[in-house]
């Protein structure tokens, strides 16, 4: 389709085409588009320029009174007027992102069946099961590039959400858009619907999924096979990234389907490359070297497990032996330290058990094993205490502190604890966003390590490449370009993240090196041009109207 030309007759014209998110142009519609498409009258009669829309949108915006009544309008906005939606929020990354994503979209999706305005995306629920190729043709764009998919489980550090979990997929993807240029006519959020385990959801007469326990099992395996195949035959070069499945599921799934489909899981694989881009910018403002490192996790679930990997890939690029590199990452659930005399260790942590004495009590194993840095995935707030800070400053010059944790009612603690309690020695990254923290005679910049700086330009070198497979040398290489846009004023500040005013030249620029590690490794759909940054920008959205006369 070709909506630049008003003769294709795949064109909506009249109240069809003001009702066509991608299409419609509100209130910017020409008299003469208007006389051509039908719609004289439909809209009013003055034309506004972008000046004006923005100006509506934040006026709106502005009006309401809490984060959630924000969502719920932007929601409206990108179901009326898709352009203006992104306008929006390209406008202002770093202010609109946790509007549209964390840490607002947690009170979204715990409201979900509440303030839903329109559906969104696909639902598939395990009673269509045999129908789901069938239920993938339904939606209306054949050339699907990117799907975000959940069966809604863990959702951030909420838990058991159901179908109320889409409002992750729907998140996840436009900042895809937002932030890194994937156009949004290619994205398609789909919610798996297995039940759910949450009695007040069961319970609530609004929820929209279906009303039963989770399945498990064989059942719960031969429905997820039938979707991955179907996606792979629905949309041939479709990337699924698998979103917020619980850790029995989502280890499983990624090492099932990694080698087999162009897949990744962002909560373990996302999550580590921002967490190895904030180390890395962490090791610049401490001028030290990933060799000299040992990170203790609280939390040692999926997302965990994900960065202690990434990490011990980092540390072997370095020069690090992997056995040694490996037993430089210690991990402590809510049963004490992980150490190989306990027979309650899943497989998949099994590369982060050492020989060890148990030890209950996060304080102690911090004495014990003297790490440089301690990662938060736990989500549980407040555990990293003032006990835990002030045992971090007695062994380190600048401990790493990252609470990790989402949204923020879920963080290991605050910015300005971690400032306060490390007498301003900490070098602190969170999950959610934190203001900066005035402590002495200092200004802090927390830096946030969201996924934002990963996802969204892997995703862009993806849909550009068109590659067949995702590999952890893309996360690995994704990190590393996110941490060489760090300037030493941001270390300075204490922000070891680049700017997420600047998220869009971040993205293009990840983006870019992730795309030229794709033709490295012959893993892409398409020849090599000459000048890959020009080809990514070609390939870049821009929230621009199209014109119809």
């Amino acid at each position: 389709m070709n909506p630049q030309d008003k003769t294709n007759p795949d064109i909506p014209t009249g109240i069809d085409l003001l009702r066509e998110p991608l299409l419609n142009k509100s209130t910017a519609f020409t008299a003469e588009e208007q006389d051509e498409l039908g719609i004289t009258g439909l809209v009013p009669d003055g034309v506004d320029t972008e000046e004006n829309q923005l100006s509506r949108v934040h006026l709106q915006l502005s009006q309401k009174s809490a984060d959630i009544d924000r969502y719920v309008y932007l929601s409206s906005l990108q179901d009326n007027d898709e352009t203006l939606y992104f306008k929006t929020l390209m406008s202002d990354p770093a202010h609109f992102m946790p509007l549209v994503y964390t840490p607002t979209v947690g009170e979204a999706c715990q409201k979900f069946g509440h303030i839903m305005r329109r559906p969104r995306g696909l639902y598939i629920s395990i009673k269509q099961k045999g129908r789901v190729a069938e239920i993938l043709r339904n939606w209306p764009v054949d050339d699907v590039r990117f799907t975000v998919v959940t069966d809604g489980e863990r959702i951030l550090g909420l838990g058991d959400l159901g179908v109320n979990g889409m409002g992750i997929p729907i998140g996840k993807l436009a900042l895809y858009t937002a932030c890194a240029g994937v156009p949004p006519e290619v994205t398609l959020p789909i919610t798996l619907d297995v039940g759910t385990n949450t009695d007040s959801l069961l319970n609530d007469p609004l929820y929209l999924g279906l009303r039963q326990p989770r399945v498990r099992g064989q059942e719960y395996d031969d429905f997820l096979e039938e979707s991955v195949e179907a996606m792979g035959e629905v949309f041939p070069k479709c990337c699924i990234q698998f979103e917020d499945f619980a850790n029995i599921n989502a280890v499983p799934l990624l090492a099932r389907y990694r080698d087999r489909v162009c897949c990744y899981n962002d909560d373990i694989q996302g999550t580590a490359a921002v967490a190895v881009a904030g180390i890395s910018g962490a090791l610049r403002m401490a001028n030290s070297s990933w060799k000299d490192q040992t990170f203790l996790f609280l939390g040692a679930g999926s997302a965990g497990t994900g960065i202690a990997n990434l990490i011990t890939l980092a540390m072997i690029e370095d020069g690090v032996p992997e056995d040694e590199a490996r037993k430089r990452c210690w991990m402590q659930d809510v049963n004490g330290l992980l150490v190989n005399s306990r027979d309650d260790i899943a497989d998949f942590q099994k590369p982060f058990a050492h020989d060890h004495e148990p030890i209950s009590d996060f304080v102690e194993s911090i004495k014990a094993i003297k790490p440089t840095g301690i990662i938060g995935v736990s989500t549980v707030p407040k555990l990293f205490n003032q006990k835990v800070i002030e045992a971090m400053s007695e062994i380190n010059e600048q401990p790493i502190i990252f609470p990790y944790s989402n949204p923020t009612s879920r963080s290991e603690c605050t910015a300005e604890e971690a400032y306060k309690w490390s007498d301003g020695k900490a070098i602190f990254a969170s999950g959610s966003p934190f203001p900066p923290v005035k402590y002495k005679d200092r200004t802090f910049v927390p830096g946030q390590g969201n996924n934002v700086y990963i996802f969204p330009a892997l995703g862009m070198a993806i849909y550009a490449t068109q590659a067949k497979r995702v590999t952890d040398k893309m996360f690995l290489c994704a990190a590393a370009a996110v941490a060489e846009q760090v300037t030493q004023e941001n270390l300075d500040s204490g922000l070891i993240y680049p700017p997420q005013s600047s998220i869009l030249v971040t993205s293009l620029h990840v983006a870019k090196k992730v795309a030229e590690l794709i033709f490295d490794s012959d893993l892409a759909g398409v020849d090599r041009p000459d000048d890959i940054g020009a080809f990514i920008e070609a390939e870049a959205y821009k929230p621009d109207y199209r014109s119809y006369v």
